[in-house]
């Protein structure tokens, strides 16, 4: 039950993140549950990193969001600098 309920909340985050993020980006249902999970990952990690979060603790709602948030930027980054080529 618990990789349901992270589905669905990464799945929450990626479109919170999504919608925070201007620009087009595309990616369906898919990508949008890929990048909010991926996205609370990098917080998590991150967080844990700056000792904001203690070991085994994951990040809140809003971290995950921002973690999404980067997610996509890079990802972004990427996708564009593929498509020049």
């Amino acid at each position: 039950m618990s990789i349901l309920w992270a589905i669905l909340i990464g799945f929450v985050v990626g479109i919170v993140a999504k919608f925070l993020m201007p620009g087009r980006d595309g990616g369906g249902f898919i990508l949008t549950t890929i990048l909010g999970i991926v996205g609370a990952v990098v917080a998590t990690f991150l967080g844990q990193a700056m000792g904001l979060y203690a070991a085994g603790q994951s990040a809140g709602f809003i971290g995950a969001v921002i973690g999404a948030m980067i997610v996509l930027l890079i990802f972004g980054l990427l996708r564009g600098r593929r498509g020049a080529l």
